[in-house]
This record gives structure tokens, C-alpha cells and sequence, in this order.
């Protein structure tokens, strides 16, 4: 296993900026200051909420746009994840042999512990809060951030070397990665997404590969047999590769076989774990469990009484096939974090019938006539909303019922009228949330919201009490 010690890379006395005054931003610039430099934060925002204690701890702040002669005066450019790298003037920094890092970057170099990290278009977070339970169960001391929940950054002061840090890596992160050296890779996928962003989706996939780069022998790198294009951007790896199949490929080292999860030996399957034991909703997430499965194998712990009881409970996350309630005999469910056109299929997928579908939002690219195919399986009907509406009426409106709406109190109640009386209302946007919320769990929110206000019994938030098992609902 190979990590970076600290010690080794140092900004003491150097002039740094932080590009970004998103969490990620906020945390690399608290990090900074502890260790010696002198910071400056550019926000293209006017204000944020935090100005005053980062000056508190010394830290100059810039909003309003970002300066260029600021950033070519640093010794050191950390950019959030947010900010574009397009940006002239850091083409500029860069004829100036200024280094421009990313806060995953910036953090990395200070870690004492072995990393886990986990990447793909979908089931990030469902994956990387799996293998944080099962590593937990047995006996790991482990850390989650990364994309998810805390920022690596604010990580760094509790990194020990026995302390396993499990780290959702998005692409933003990883294109601005350098030396970034993970113990152990996962690629659960990839797919059309963040084409607002990224120029090319190959530009995209390559910013994706940057995960495994710098991995070599000593380390694992874990992917999806499945998606062909996960196998073909990882053929000339040189770490040891692991792989798995959904859908049983033969030569897949975890699948899911007479009911179980099982590892692939040349003495016969190894069983890990009963598909009994897993309360996530839709059999797309099967994938999440196998990689996770397979994550926690390569980490040297092969206890299956840990796994399947870090399973218990364990319904998913919110936002992600989230059951919130029923109203008659119409269930909802929240999905919001299905923010591309792969991860809504995979949702209306899940369902056998008589789904309709609210879809919508700030397109980031894809196509939404691949969701024709399970809409005509399972639809019946879809909500339109947010500035890719237009869109989806162009997509789908000569397949099934498209209506627009205007509000998301508007959509409930349009999908709840279209899916009575024994429906499913589903919440899968297929794009971003940022025209109508400041991110996908506000659209997650507001959907439970609008669902309150309908008439009707409402049962408990999670669904019901026993959880749903990984079937077609």
C-alpha cells in the first residue's frame, strides 16, 4: 500500500490561493493556514456566510470575481471542484509554472492512511457509505468524505495510518489530480454526464481514469465488467484488477449466483452474503452492493457476518430511490440524485408499471430518447419541469403523456392525478437541480414537501417498516 506521509510536501511561508468558496474551498484554506501559508480565498460570489471567521483565522478574502493578478503572484493555485479549469487566466498561472492543484489533490498529499476511492457516474455515494459500513463491522477505523459528506481537507488533522479514508471522488476532483495514489481504485461506470463541464465525453472518461494512474502493482483497482468502457479505458492498468458482473460475465471475479453474492475462486464460489440481506430499493443497486463487496474483499477482510450485518438497516441513502410515502394506493419515491439520463433509466427500470416520471431540470448533456425503451414498459406519463422541459416534450410527448409544469408542487400534484389509482410517481430528473434549487437534495426536499400538502394517509418517510427488498417493484 503505498501512501504519502506527511512531512513531504509543505506550504509553509508560501503565498497560496483557493479558488472557490464552497465547503471544499472553505476547508483547503482552514487547512492551509494551519500549515504555514499565506492564504487568499477568490470567490466570484459578492458575499458567502463564512468572510468573517476565515478572516479571523488570517485568511485574505477576495469576492467578486477572481483577480488575475492575485492568482499569478501565488506559489500555489487550490481550486474547489466547482470552478471550470477552462479559465485564461490559469492558462496564464500555468506559463508561470504556478502550480494549480484541486482541494482532493491538496488533502491527498497530506494523508496518513490508506485510501479507498470510489468514482462513476452513478452510485457513488451509495457504494462509498456501503464499504464505510462494511470496513466498520469489521473492526476498521474508518474515514467518509471526499464528494460526499465532509471534505478530505477537513479530514487531515484526524489521518492516522491505521484510519482507512473512504473517499467518493466525482471527475471535477480527479481532473486536478497530480500525484493522487490510491490503495484501492473503484470504477462502478460511466455514462454521459456533466457535458456542461466537460468539453468531450471523452474528456469526461479521462478525467474519470485519473483514479487509477498512478496506481501500480502493489495496489487493486476495482471495476464494472459490465460497461464496456470501463473495461477498455482500464485495459493497460498496472495495478491487480478485481472485477464485477450483475450480469454474471464469466470471467468476473464477484457476481451474483442461486441467490447470493458470491466470489469467484479456482476451487468453486465463495458466498459473501444472501440477496435476502439487502434492503435497498431497485435491482440496480445490486451493482453498488457487488462493488462494495468486492471493495471490502481487497481490503483483507473476508467476514461475511460483518458484511451482511452492516447490510441490516441499511435502506440507502437520502435522495437515492428514497421510498417517501403513499397517498391511497400511489407510492412516491425520490430519486433526486439521479441528476443524468443513465441513472433515470436504471430508476424507471426498477418499477413494472404505471410510473410516472418527473423529469427536469438544467440539462448537462445525454439524450433523453434512451429513456423511451423502460418508459414504454413501464410508463405512464411524465412530468416536465425546469429549462430541459422543451426538451423532454421533443423526446417523449409522441410516446406517452408529457406534461409541464411550472413549480414542483405543480408536478406531485400532476403526477399523483396521472398515477392513480395504483401508480408509482417517481422523481428521476436526468439532469441538475441548479435552475430551480441550489442542489439535487433540495429538489429532493421540495418533492416531500409538495407531497405533505396532498390529501391522503401518508405512511412513515422511509417506506414501511420491514424495508423494500432488491427486486422489481
Amino acid at each position: 500500500m503505498n501512501v504519502m506521509r506527511q512531512g513531504e510536501f509543505s506550504v509553509r511561508d508560501q503565498r497560496v490561493v483557493v479558488v472557490g468558496a464552497a465547503k471544499s474551498g472553505i476547508a483547503a484554506a482552514e487547512l492551509l493556514v494551519k500549515r504555514g501559508a499565506t492564504v487568499t480565498l477568490s470567490e466570484q460570489q459578492e458575499s458567502f456566510k463564512d468572510i468573517a471567521r476565515l478572516q479571523a483565522l488570517g485568511v485574505t478574502v477576495e469576492t467578486g470575481g477572481h483577480r488575475t493578478q492575485t492568482l499569478l503572484e501565488a506559489d500555489l493555485i487550490v481550486t474547489s471542484p466547482g470552478v471550470p479549469m477552462d479559465q485564461p487566466v490559469f492558462n496564464q498561472a500555468r506559463e508561470k509554472s504556478i502550480e494549480i492543484i484541486g482541494e482532493l489533490e491538496l488533502a491527498w498529499r497530506w494523508l496518513k492512511g490508506p485510501v479507498i476511492a470510489i468514482t462513476g457516474t452513478k452510485g457513488k455515494s451509495t457504494t462509498t457509505t456501503l464499504v464505510s459500513r462494511m470496513l466498520q463491522a469489521g473492526g476498521r477505523e474508518v474515514l467518509v468524505g471526499g464528494n460526499i459528506g465532509i471534505p478530505l481537507s477537513a479530514q487531515v488533522e484526524s489521518s492516522k495510518v491505521n484510519c482507512v479514508h473512504v473517499i467518493e471522488t466525482s471527475s471535477f476532483q480527479l481532473e486536478t489530480t497530480t500525484t493522487f495514489h490510491p490503495w484501492i481504485a473503484v470504477w462502478l461506470n460511466v455514462s454521459m454526464d456533466h457535458l456542461d463541464r466537460h468539453p468531450s465525453f471523452q474528456s469526461y472518461v479521462d478525467a474519470k481514469t485519473k483514479i487509477f494512474s498512478n496506481q501500480d502493482r502493489n495496489d487493486t483497482l476495482i471495476i464494472n465488467a459490465d460497461d464496456p468502457q470501463v473495461k477498455k479505458s482500464t485495459a493497460c492498468t498496472k495495478s491487480h484488477c478485481l472485477t464485477f458482473s450483475l450480469s454474471g460475465s464469466e470471467h468476473a471475479d464477484f457476481v451474483v449466483s442461486d441467490e447470493w453474492v458470491v466470489r469467484r475462486t479456482t476451487t468453486g464460489d465463495k458466498p459473501l452474503l444472501p440477496l435476502a440481506a439487502v434492503e435497498l430499493t431497485g435491482f440496480h443497486m445490486l451493482n453498488n452492493v457487488l462493488a462494495a463487496a468486492a471493495t471490502t474483499y481487497a481490503a483483507g477482510m473476508e467476514d461475511s457476518e460483518a458484511i451482511i450485518s452492516a447490510l441490516h438497516g441499511f435502506r440507502g441513502l437520502e435522495h437515492v430511490m428514497e421510498p417517501v410515502g403513499s397517498i391511497q394506493c400511489v407510492r412516491f419515491v425520490n430519486d433526486s440524485k439521479a441528476t443524468n439520463v443513465e441513472a433515470a433509466l436504471r430508476s424507471i427500470e426498477s418499477f413494472t408499471g404505471n410510473v410516472v416520471a418527473i423529469l427536469g431540470g438544467r440539462y448537462k448533456g445525454g439524450d433523453f430518447r434512451e429513456l423511451r425503451g423502460p418508459l414504454a414498459a413501464n410508463g405512464k406519463g411524465v412530468i416536465a419541469i425546469g429549462e430541459a422541459a422543451s426538451l423532454i416534450r421533443e423526446a417523449l410527448s409522441d410516446l406517452l403523456p408529457v406534461i409541464e409544469v411550472h413549480s414542483m408542487k405543480e408536478a406531485v400534484k400532476a403526477a399523483y392525478k396521472l398515477a392513480k389509482p395504483e401508480g408509482v410517481v417517481l422523481l428521476t430528473p436526468a439532469c441538475a437541480s441548479f435552475d430551480w434549487f441550489t442542489d439535487y437534495a433540495g429538489r429532493g426536499r421540495a418533492f416531500k414537501e409538495a407531497i405533505t400538502l396532498l390529501d391522503g394517509d401518508m405512511i412513515p418517510p422511509r417506506g414501511d417498516e420491514e424495508g423494500t427488498p432488491v427486486t422489481r417493484m
